[in-house]
């Protein structure tokens, strides 16, 4: 039996047409990705400076507090008018005379709402419970200086927006006073092979998207350097006992003494 072979050519398709589809396809999907890389580009623009403002907040808060010292140890003073609504409103008024305050007030989101809200509660609050130790007369220093108010104010933030945000004062590994601030890995690499080598652009912050916590987040480091005023606990002579109990790490004016460190998680 002969079985019937069907000997025509098959027909080529029309490379012109194939040839079109195909770039019409990369193109779509190149836009697409384009697009996408977009969005993420702009997102964490947004949230760069949503960190950023935090930053700003905490700064003008330490800088805030560092400038009430005076006050806060004056043993003959009883009543020192520093309540958390006070001392919001002088923060406050830092950013207004920095020009950040406008920012502060217009948040791009809810959310961005939500986190610049919790801060500002947060400090409000730690004065307001820590209005015993501030006010109390017959002893001088009372160690509620910023870097402790600091802390506890970050703890506080913690516990109100903490799946969202999370602030956090650390240093390189030698300095750290506070085993709370000791710096997670992803900080502590930041740290040295950044902020402390020698190139790097003093003042230049770093971020980029990096696991925190078990989860994927937006994270920013913000380093700060020895001050003036620092010196006085950080300072020379190495060793000697500061005011605070601790012994003095020597450093100098413009040397890298810490970081803030801001994580946004992604929702």
């Amino acid at each position: 039996m002969i079985t019937a072979v069907n000997t025509a050519r098959p027909q080529p398709l029309n490379s012109r047409a194939g040839g079109r589809s195909r770039f019409l396809m990369l193109l779509i999907a190149s836009l697409t990705v384009l697009c996408c890389l977009s969005r993420i580009a702009v997102a964490d623009e947004q949230r760069l400076e949503t960190a950023l403002i935090l930053a700003d907040v905490l700064r003008a808060a330490r800088t805030e507090i560092a400038s009430q010292q005076p006050t806060i140890n004056n043993a003959l003073v009883a009543d020192k008018g520093l309540t958390g609504d006070v001392v919001v409103e002088r923060i406050l008024a830092r950013l207004r005379e920095s020009g950040r305050l406008e920012r502060l007030e217009a948040p791009i989101s809810a959310d961005e709402q939500k986190l610049f809200q919790a801060q500002l509660d947060s400090m409000r609050e730690i004065i307001d419970e820590n209005q015993i130790l501030i006010n109390k007369s017959g002893i001088g220093f009372k160690g509620f200086v910023p870097a402790v108010f600091a802390q506890l104010t970050n703890q506080r933030f913690g516990e109100k927006v903490g799946d969202f945000a999370e602030i956090k004062v650390t240093a390189p590994i030698d300095l750290v006073r506070n085993r709370k601030a000791r710096p997670d890995r992803w900080e502590r690499s930041v740290i040295e092979a950044r902020f402390q080598a020698d190139d790097w652009a003093r003042g230049e912050l770093f971020s980029e998207q990096a696991q925190a916590s078990g989860g994927d987040a937006f994270r920013v480091m913000v380093p700060e350097y020895y001050g003036e005023a620092c010196l006085a606990c950080h300072g020379s002579p190495k060793g000697e006992m500061d005011i605070t109990g601790y012994p003095k790490e020597g450093g100098v004016i413009g040397e890298l003494g810490g970081s803030i460190s801001i994580t946004l998680y992604n929702q």
